[in-house]
């Protein structure tokens, strides 16, 4: 693992968003389209379908790096990550979410 210094750190803009849709994308196997409200709505593309179903996002509130360069993949712009942990053979993806009710947009620090 390499190091980064805090300058690098305070650098990334970590926000709670909440998804309030998720759509599947024509021949993906891996990726969802996330609308999610982090203060504005924005997309995301998150490769987490085999993990999560539609209905267990939706409401869901999340952390994601809000400062991220925009990327297009499958033909969407994403604005955005999403932050989650995986097992090493990646097996398991868990969402990191706030274990307490906060607004969203609110700053992870």
């Amino acid at each position: 693992m390499e190091n980064i210094t805090f300058d690098d750190f305070i650098k990334i803009d970590l926000r709670v968003a909440e998804i309030r849709a998720c759509e599947d994308i024509e021949g993906a196997d891996k990726l969802y389209k996330l609308t999610i409200d982090m203060g504005e709505e924005r997309l995301i593309v998150a490769g987490i379908k085999q993990y999560y179903t539609k209905e267990e996002l939706v409401g869901k509130k999340i952390a994601v790096v809000a400062n991220l360069e925009p990327r297009k993949l499958r033909g969407i712009m994403s604005h955005g990550m999403l932050l989650a942990a995986s097992s090493e053979d990646k097996s398991s993806v868990v969402l990191l979410t706030p274990d307490k009710a906060i607004p969203n947009g609110s700053k992870i620090s």
